[in-house]
């Protein structure tokens, strides 16, 4: 069966062979990388990974700042995602959680019964209070998460999806592909969630302006989950800001997106059984002197750029006020306060 993963890249070269390192002994067999203005050696990581025939990289296409839009509609030309049997659209912080038969992909296609598209359903997992940045891999440093049916008040839940080469596709979208809107009923494709169940059916027709891309989580994960690790340690989400908006002088920092993800409430460490594994595919993939070498290179560099963010006082504060940051969800926390169970934050 080939398995091809798209995802698109800047300034991820630490987590780079975790990623897929773990895909490959879920049964992802083909990657197709897209990267653009990388500052820490990502694109030459991936090079090197190219030239042994380990992925397949390439610039991002995007002229604006579509990146990721444009790169999936690259995608979809390109003979590795044309020509395979599934593709699975992702980041290099999300990984698939495999719950049923020997923990791979081709264990929850057959658990799910062959459906032409899987959307599988997140899991935020938090920082929980990890500050510095470590050079192993991050499914073993996090474990702490909100709870599964619920996230920040809400019961419905982002998604990603695999998606079966008959999938009768009009294009990929960032969590879910999309059908012709006039595709009459019984054209339509069998899509399930992560349990094998069907998907509802607004979500199924995209029934809003927003492209609907979520659907209610409970008993949605009986066969996989998305663990998400949008934050990882307070160091590498200071890089991650980095790459966005860093002129952050004289206003204050939203720490709206950390909150909403650093909600540490519910321990789940099932990953885990991927970690012997994972740390021997790690380690094949490091014993190439020039592989490790790039790597490492990836590292310091990462490294080197949260020591240089640390040196401005506006990371500072962004740093302190983030540490001090209410492990509750902002929602959850304003629901409490006007039910008069905690004051609010002066």
């Amino acid at each position: 069966m080939k398995i091809t993963a798209v995802t698109c890249v800047k300034n991820e070269g630490p987590f780079l062979l975790e990623w897929i390192a773990f895909n490959r002994l879920i049964g992802v067999t083909d990657f197709l990388f897209y990267s653009n203005d990388c500052t820490d050696g990502t694109d030459r990581l991936l090079d090197a990974l190219a030239e042994r025939g380990l992925v397949t990289h390439l610039p991002n296409p995007a002229e604006g700042r579509n990146y990721q839009m444009e790169a999936l509609k690259d995608a979809r030309q390109r003979d590795i995602v044309a020509h395979a049997d599934w593709v699975w659209v992702a980041d290099v912080d999300e990984f698939l959680n495999i719950h049923t038969g020997d923990h791979t992909l081709p264990a929850l296609i057959a658990a799910c019964g062959d459906p032409q598209a899987i959307s599988v359903t997140f899991q935020f997992f938090a920082n929980n209070d990890v500050d510095a940045f470590e050079d192993r891999p991050v499914i073993a440093q996090f474990q702490h998460s909100h709870n599964p049916d619920l996230w920040c008040g809400e019961s419905a839940i982002e998604v990603k999806t695999l998606t079966r080469h008959d999938f009768p596709l009009q294009y990929f979208g960032a969590h879910r592909p999309f059908f012709k809107g006039n595709l009459p009923p019984g054209k339509r494709p069998r899509w399930t969630d992560g349990s094998g169940r069907d998907v509802q059916h607004r979500f199924l027709v995209a029934a809003n302006p927003r492209r609907i891309r979520k659907f209610p989580a409970q008993g949605a994960r009986a066969f996989a989950t998305l663990n998400h690790y949008a934050l990882r340690s307070l160091d590498s989400y200071l890089v991650k800001n980095d790459r966005g908006d860093v002129n952050r002088e004289n206003r204050a920092f939203d720490d709206t997106y950390w909150r909403e993800r650093n909600d540490p409430a519910w321990h789940d460490p099932s990953i885990l059984r991927y970690l012997p594994a994972l740390e021997k595919a790690l380690a094949a993939l490091k014993s190439d002197p020039e592989i490790a070498a790039l790597h490492q290179e990836a590292v310091d560099l990462h490294i080197a750029r949260r020591d240089a963010l640390l040196a401005q006082p506006e990371y500072q504060r962004m740093q302190m006020q983030l540490r001090r940051a209410s492990k509750l969800p902002p929602q959850e926390e304003d629901m409490m306060i006007a039910l008069g169970l905690m004051e609010p934050a002066q």
